[in-house]
């Protein structure tokens, strides 16, 4: 018989299904990053609950959500910069949230980070910058660093002339550059992109989008990337990860999501600034179909 003065447990709610879970449209290799399970918590504060995502080789990933998803701190959780309070973060298919600090310093050799305002260190050079994760390594001549640091510059569109400047010296569109010739120098086969063209005007943006499609096609990257710029979005994603209600609520490409019924996509997705980068985005598509 029930004892009527215990306690009553509260049934858990139960989280909604994710409303999309698409993989690539395009040929591609195994996962890269296999998120599963994962949870974060500040305090009482739940910011992701039972979060699952993959994304696979060759791949440009985007996540994007709302103010207080978790975008960027699920990526500072694939960098291994922040634990999971439960779950698993597998990155090559290491687990790098039971990983300790050596383990974490050889697994960041194989992936490269463009931050928002390019994190360059003020007391270097442009040419010290970009050589610093090389002599890291303790490995290499410096002839051997001099050449492999001209080479990502002329990779990443920066002249030479650049390389002696102090980055308080660079336009906006040159920290980026030399801050992605830095992500670039151990040659990594994943690349991670915060708010990659920010603060950039339009034709900087452009050309600067152009850039991060000839590299990941010419060296066939993995790019996970967190933008709220339409127009970016737009131009590189494979797939898009829409971040809501704690978890993914949609994943697949541009083109799939956008049929999703949630507030959150209509508002952002299919709003005016929206429906003027799909414009853009299916005036290029046209153009390049009459190319070819």
């Amino acid at each position: 018989m029930m004892d009527a003065n215990a306690p009553i447990e509260a049934s858990k709610p139960e989280r909604a299904a994710p409303r999309l879970t698409l993989g690539p449209d395009q040929k591609v290799g195994a996962p890269v990053v296999q998120i599963s399970g994962l949870w974060t918590k500040f305090g009482r504060t739940v910011v992701h609950q039972d979060l699952n995502l993959e994304i696979y080789a060759g791949e440009i990933l985007s996540i994007v959500g709302g103010s207080g998803t978790g975008k960027t701190v699920l990526l500072r959780q694939m960098l291994g910069l922040e634990r999971p309070a439960r779950g698993c973060v597998r990155i090559f298919g290491e687990d790098i949230s039971e990983a300790n600090a050596d383990q974490l310093k050889r697994m960041r050799n194989h992936w490269g980070m463009l931050f928002q305002q390019g994190a360059l260190y003020s007391a270097l050079s442009v040419f010290d910058n970009i050589a610093l994760p090389m002599r890291e390594l303790r490995a290499l001549p410096e002839d051997v660093i001099r050449d492999a640091v001209l080479l990502k510059m002329n990779m990443v569109g920066l002249g030479v002339e650049h390389a002696a400047k102090m980055p308080s010296d660079l336009s906006g569109g040159m920290i980026k550059r030399a801050s992605l010739a830095r992500a670039l120098a151990l040659e990594p086969q994943l690349l991670f992109l915060d708010e990659p063209t920010a603060g950039l005007d339009p034709d900087l943006s452009d050309a600067f989008v152009a850039l991060i499609q000839s590299l990941h096609r010419e060296l066939g990257l993995t790019v996970v990337m967190v933008t709220h710029d339409l127009d970016t979005l737009f131009a590189l994603s494979s797939r898009i990860a829409v971040l809501a209600e704690k978890h993914v609520i949609a994943l697949g490409p541009t083109r799939d999501i956008l049929k999703v019924d949630h507030p959150f996509i209509q508002q952002f997705f299919l709003g005016a600034r929206g429906r003027r980068a799909l414009e853009v985005l299916d005036q290029r598509a046209l153009e390049n179909t009459l190319e070819t």
